[in-house]
Protein backbone atom coordinates (compact mmCIF):
# COMPACT_ATOMS: atom_id res chain seq x y z
CA UNK A 1 0.00 0.00 0.00
CA UNK A 2 1.14 3.31 -0.89
CA UNK A 3 1.65 6.11 2.03
CA UNK A 4 -0.65 8.32 0.39
CA UNK A 5 -3.61 5.66 -0.13
CA UNK A 6 -2.84 5.22 3.79
CA UNK A 7 -3.52 9.07 4.49
CA UNK A 8 -6.80 8.88 2.35
CA UNK A 9 -8.17 6.04 4.12
CA UNK A 10 -7.02 7.57 7.70
CA UNK A 11 -8.11 10.62 6.74
CA UNK A 12 -11.53 9.58 5.52
CA UNK A 13 -11.89 7.16 8.51
CA UNK A 14 -11.24 10.28 10.77
CA UNK A 15 -13.79 12.42 9.78
CA UNK A 16 -16.43 9.52 9.66
CA UNK A 17 -15.82 9.51 13.27
CA UNK A 18 -16.04 13.34 14.04
CA UNK A 19 -19.58 13.24 11.81
CA UNK A 20 -20.59 9.67 13.92
CA UNK A 21 -19.94 11.62 16.91
CA UNK A 22 -21.74 14.30 15.86
CA UNK A 23 -24.99 13.19 15.17
CA UNK A 24 -24.90 10.94 18.26
CA UNK A 25 -24.20 14.08 20.44
CA UNK A 26 -27.18 15.94 18.34
CA UNK A 27 -29.41 13.14 19.10
CA UNK A 28 -28.61 12.42 22.94
CA UNK A 29 -26.32 15.19 24.71
CA UNK A 30 -27.94 18.10 23.05
CA UNK A 31 -32.12 17.16 23.34
CA UNK A 32 -32.82 15.64 19.95
CA UNK A 33 -34.32 16.36 17.14
CA UNK A 34 -37.78 16.86 15.91
CA UNK A 35 -39.51 17.75 12.64
CA UNK A 36 -38.89 21.69 12.59
CA UNK A 37 -34.68 20.55 13.31
CA UNK A 38 -33.10 20.33 16.69
CA UNK A 39 -33.88 22.13 19.63
CA UNK A 40 -30.50 23.74 20.86
CA UNK A 41 -27.97 25.80 19.45
CA UNK A 42 -25.62 22.92 19.90
CA UNK A 43 -27.99 20.35 18.13
CA UNK A 44 -27.68 22.82 15.14
CA UNK A 45 -24.00 22.94 15.61
CA UNK A 46 -23.58 19.47 15.49
CA UNK A 47 -26.35 19.28 12.50
CA UNK A 48 -23.81 21.47 10.43
CA UNK A 49 -20.70 19.55 11.61
CA UNK A 50 -22.61 16.27 10.77
CA UNK A 51 -23.45 17.43 7.06
CA UNK A 52 -20.69 18.26 6.24
CA UNK A 53 -18.18 15.75 7.61
CA UNK A 54 -20.36 12.89 6.27
CA UNK A 55 -20.50 13.46 2.14
CA UNK A 56 -16.57 14.28 2.51
CA UNK A 57 -16.05 10.99 4.63
CA UNK A 58 -17.37 8.75 2.39
CA UNK A 59 -16.29 10.92 -1.24
CA UNK A 60 -12.46 10.25 1.01
CA UNK A 61 -13.30 6.71 1.59
CA UNK A 62 -14.47 5.74 -1.47
CA UNK A 63 -11.02 7.73 -3.42
CA UNK A 64 -8.89 5.86 -1.44
CA UNK A 65 -10.42 2.47 -1.83
CA UNK A 66 -10.42 2.99 -5.33
CA UNK A 67 -6.60 3.74 -4.62
CA UNK A 68 -6.04 1.06 -3.06
CA UNK A 69 -7.64 -1.34 -6.20
CA UNK A 70 -6.14 0.46 -8.35
CA UNK A 71 -2.27 0.11 -6.21
CA UNK A 72 -2.91 -3.93 -6.31
CA UNK A 73 -4.05 -4.18 -9.18
CA UNK A 74 -1.36 -1.93 -11.32
CA UNK A 75 1.70 -1.94 -8.46
CA UNK A 76 4.14 0.81 -10.12
CA UNK A 77 7.90 -0.61 -10.99
CA UNK A 78 9.73 2.08 -9.01
CA UNK A 79 8.25 1.33 -5.71
CA UNK A 80 8.33 -2.10 -5.77
CA UNK A 81 12.23 -2.41 -5.10
CA UNK A 82 10.96 -0.95 -1.59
Amino acid sequence: MQPDTRKLLVTGASILLVGAVAVLLMLTVFGGVSRQGPHTNGGWLSLILALGCLPTSILTLFLGLAKLAGDLLHPRKDTASR
